[in-house]
This record gives C-alpha cells, sequence and structure tokens, in this order.
C-alpha cells in the first residue's frame, strides 16, 4: 500500500475547492485580540459561519492556523469551539491570538448552524449518490485554507493545522493532501483503523469517517506518514478508549518509518500522557504552543 493524493481524492469521491465567497464579515474588538465573525457561501450551497481570532496588530504578516473543531456528539456547537471549547478541549482562540497568529475555524457540515440533519442521514445521502461526508468536509476545509492564505494579515508560507479528534482526522489528512499546511499538530484520534476494527473499537467514531476501499489502498499511519518531511505532532491520552495502544503501535510505527525513509525523523514529534482519556491536557497544550512557535 501507498498513499496517493490523486486516489485518496478519488476514495473521497472529492476535489479541493476554491475559497469560498465571504458574505459578511464583523469584527469585534478585545484587549489583546480581535474576533471576526464570517459568514461565506460554499459549493454545497448553504451559508457557513467561520470565526477568525487574531492580534490587534494588522498591519503586517502574522502566521496562521487553520483550526478544524472536533465532533463530541453535541451537534450545536460546531465553530464556537474556537472561542467557547468543549468538554474536552478549552477554548484556544484567544490563546493562539495572544500567541501572534491569525487562527480560522469554519463550521462542518452538520454542526453549529448547519446541524438540520442526522449524521446517518447526511453519509447514506452522500455516500448513495457517490460522494462521501469525509470528502464533502475535507474539499471545504481545502478552500477554507485558500481564503486564509490569501487574507492581507496571513503569511501563506507560514500556516499550520490544528485539530482535536473529528480535528485531528481533518488536520492529518488535509496536511497529508496539501503542502500550504507548514506544520500540523493534532490530538486523540490517531490510530490504527485495521486494528479498531479487531478490536471491535472502530464504532466509536463516527459515520464522518467512512472512506470507501480505503484500508484496502493506505492507512492512517501511510497518511500521517505522506506529510513528512514536514513538522508533524501528534498528542495521544495513553487512556483514550478511540486510540487503544496496538492501534496508535501500528500508526506510529508506519509514521516514524516515512520520517525516517525521508531522512527527517527530528520532524515528527508524538507525545503519549499517561493516564489521560480523551481530552487536552495543559501538557499538551504547552507541546502545541511550543511546536507551532518552533516551526511557523
Amino acid at each position: 500500500m501507498a498513499f496517493s493524493r490523486e486516489r485518496f481524492w478519488e476514495l473521497l469521491k472529492a476535489t479541493p475547492q476554491p475559497a469560498p465567497l465571504l458574505i459578511s464579515q464583523e469584527i469585534e474588538s478585545h484587549a489583546d485580540y480581535v474576533v471576526e465573525t464570517l459568514l461565506f457561501e460554499v459549493e454545497s450551497g448553504p451559508s457557513v459561519r467561520g470565526f477568525i481570532t487574531r492580534p490587534n496588530d494588522a498591519t503586517h504578516r502574522h502566521p496562521a492556523l487553520l483550526y478544524m473543531h472536533s465532533h463530541g456528539g453535541k451537534y450545536d456547537i460546531g465553530a464556537d469551539e474556537l472561542l467557547k471549547g468543549h468538554d474536552y478541549i478549552g477554548p484556544l482562540g484567544p490563546i493562539f491570538a495572544r500567541a501572534g497568529y491569525v487562527t480560522l475555524v469554519i463550521e462542518m457540515p452538520l454542526f453549529g448552524t448547519r446541524a438540520n440533519f442526522t449524521e446517518s442521514a447526511l453519509s447514506k445521502a452522500l455516500l448513495w449518490r457517490g460522494k462521501t461526508l469525509m470528502g464533502q468536509m475535507l474539499s471545504e476545509l481545502s478552500g477554507a485554507l485558500s481564503y486564509l492564505a490569501a487574507r492581507p494579515d496571513v503569511d501563506p508560507d507560514r500556516i499550520g493545522g490544528f485539530g482535536m479528534s473529528m480535528g485531528c482526522t481533518h488536520g492529518f489528512m488535509l496536511a497529508a493532501l496539501d503542502d500550504r499546511i507548514k506544520a500540523v499538530a493534532h490530538l486523540c484520534c490517531f490510530a490504527d483503523y485495521d486494528v479498531l476494527i479487531d478490536l471491535g473499537a472502530h464504532d466509536r467514531h463516527g459515520h464522518y469517517m467512512t472512506i470507501p476501499g480505503m484500508l484496502a489502498e493506505t492507512s492512517v499511519g501511510e497518511i500521517c506518514g505522506a506529510i513528512a518531511p514536514r513538522p508533524q505532532l501528534i498528542c495521544i491520552g495513553e487512556a483514550d478508549d478511540l486510540t487503544p495502544p496496538s492501534a496508535v503501535y501500528k500508526a506510529r510505527v508506519e509514521t516514524e518509518t516515512a520520517y525516517s525513509v525521508v531522512g527527517h525523523p527530528e520532524a515528527l514529534t508524538i507525545f503519549i500522557e499517561p493516564g489521560v482519556k480523551h481530552q487536552e491536557t495543559p501538557a499538551m497544550r504547552e507541546k502545541v504552543l511550543g511546536f507551532f512557535r518552533e516551526n511557523l
């Protein structure tokens, strides 16, 4: 098996989207950062919310982050996660802004103001029509990346990707598909899918992860390995049921091998925190901030 971008887009039944059309923008200034509330039009039709958090200084280009929000079974949160956090992750938007990053999140299908279908219903509808929910999500994120790179306050050569849980999966898949993500940090969803199936642990994940035929052609370890030699930080809770140790081990070996083959094993950092379940921790946050500070 080997990862191919072209073939992976074929499996996703999708293609990258251009930058979405910006319909409206509201700006709210805080003492030490700015929040922009955005409304986009995307190829799939309905208007899509987005948020930017950024430094107050908009006179020069900043490093940037594409933030990919999580799932958690709470479809009402969506893009609000950047500003309000979730059960297992804090509100990182202001923290990233204070650290000097322009950070963009866009709302995925099924979440927030787009919660018009159940995940099961939308997944089935797309599959029956020859498409996939993961494909639509990654396609829209590709367009969001184009919007972010074109902003006058962003340095397009210093864009990173960040995500937790569902956002973790989006993060490593989009980074493998798009070199514009110069460094990626992802939390709590790095595990080999074949092993998850063997363990009976795969059904804890959402329908959005259904990519027909994927395991006949590639694996999570190979996808993450395709990011090499770009810097990658993988954070895992050792007691997280979504990432059992044997599934992490198989994916880790494949990813580490890929980084070694290209001669940059030092560009890959894997942090496994003992006793931690499916959550962001202070130690993970410190790793993430240090990782982006060093690589963007």
